[in-house]
């Protein structure tokens, strides 16, 4: 089952990104494609707003978050093994859970997703998670392609004026921007999944396009990470996580490795999964 090679490893512990193509066909895509779909229109289907009349936060993308926990027929993509064995090579983990799955859908006309890092928003501790970036459709640079800043994973943490500043400020110490290196763009080809540490910088282009940019994310973490810091986070609060405690429970379940039809239930009596992870 084993996807990346020794290169394909070397290059994400080098960037921290790299691109695998060819990971899906385009059964697979049309068929969780279509699950997707439904569960976003579930969602947020009510939502008529035009773009311009909604947040920043909302303008970039609509997110809708752990979807496979009333998505019954998601489990078998969110539980991929093939995609959890994949970034468990390419962080170097042994076993990976779940943080949470969403939908990334760039509507048409949508903003470009402002320079960010995963990490600083969650409070979990060290940073070792890792993101699978799955574009139904493939992505290009009109539709709101990711760009990713190559090592800069390996610089600490960036300070940004963005969206994140709707969501909180964080007592961190940054490195200097000129450390950083320019954004590379990725064009990813329909089938194809990107992969991006948890402190690598990136962003996505402005969608100019008349079509939704649909990309769906499985965000994992390495077994035996913490809680950091008390702010509010579904992963955590919806299943009683304290400061200091190792992460585990119903929402946060081992995605990788699980035996073969092995998919977790689905939490009960946790209240309904978030649209968003911040509040």
């Amino acid at each position: 089952m084993t996807i990346p090679d020794d290169s394909l490893i070397e290059t994400f512990r080098r960037d921290g990104f790299v691109v695998i193509d060819n990971f899906f066909d385009d059964i697979e895509l049309d068929f969780f494609g279509s699950i997707v779909d439904r569960a976003v229109e579930n969602r947020v289907g009510s939502d008529a707003r035009p773009v311009g009349a909604k947040s920043l936060y909302e303008q970039s993308f609509q997110q809708c978050m752990n979807l496979w926990e009333d998505n019954e027929d998601l489990k078998p993509l969110t539980f991929s093994q093939k995609l959890g064995e994949t970034a468990g090579l390419l962080l170097g983990a042994e076993a990976l859970r779940i943080w949470h799955d969403q939908a990334l859908f760039k509507e048409a006309g949508g903003r470009e997703t402002d320079p960010h890092q995963d990490w600083p928003l969650w409070p979990i501790a060290p940073a070792r998670q890792i993101t699978a970036w799955i574009p139904f459709d493939g992505s290009t640079l009109e539709a709101g392609a990711m760009g990713y800043s190559p090592g800069s994973h390996r610089l600490g943490l960036a300070k940004f004026s963005d969206i994140t500043r709707e969501l909180r400020e964080k007592p961190y110490p940054y490195f200097d921007h000129s450390e950083m290196k320019d954004l590379s763009w990725v064009e990813a080809s329909r089938g194809s999944v990107v992969f991006h540490h948890s402190l690598t910088v990136h962003q996505a282009k402005a969608n100019t396009t008349n079509a939704t940019r649909r990309a769906y994310c499985v965000i994992y973490f390495e077994d035996g990470c913490t809680r950091s810091r008390p702010h509010w986070h579904q992963s955590l609060d919806r299943q009683g996580v304290e400061d200091g405690q190792k992460i585990e429970g119903p929402v946060t379940p081992v995605a990788w490795p699980r035996s073969r039809n092995d998919l977790p239930e689905s939490p009960s009596g946790l209240g309904s999964p978030p649209q968003s992870g911040f509040r």
